[in-house]
């Protein structure tokens, strides 16, 4: 249960922190994982790069997982909490929207 608490606050950071770089953001209340609309229109992949390219930070593009996730990228809180507030940091003042 102590585990499954670490990664649920995992996913609380990086909801909140993505909610406040003003990405729409769902999920990571119950699951580990946190889906975000990409913006703009942009495909996921097209997310992808940017997010590595501006921020440094990996995820998953929602294309992966079939048609209906284009649009969509998907975070994991599946990580050290220290590198959980590091990247999303650097999302909040590296990314630019």
């Amino acid at each position: 249960r102590e585990q499954v608490e670490y990664y649920l606050a995992n996913a609380a950071l990086i909801r909140e922190g993505l909610g406040k770089a003003g990405l729409q953001v769902f999920g990571g209340v119950n699951a580990p994982y946190i889906w975000l609309k990409t913006p703009a229109g942009m495909g996921s992949w097209e997310f992808f790069d940017k997010l590595l390219g501006e921020a440094h930070v990996v995820g998953t593009p929602g294309a992966g997982f079939g048609p209906s996730g284009e649009g969509y990228f998907r975070l994991s809180a599946f990580g050290l909490r220290e590198k959980i507030r590091e990247a999303i940091a650097r999302i909040q003042n590296k990314l630019k929207l």
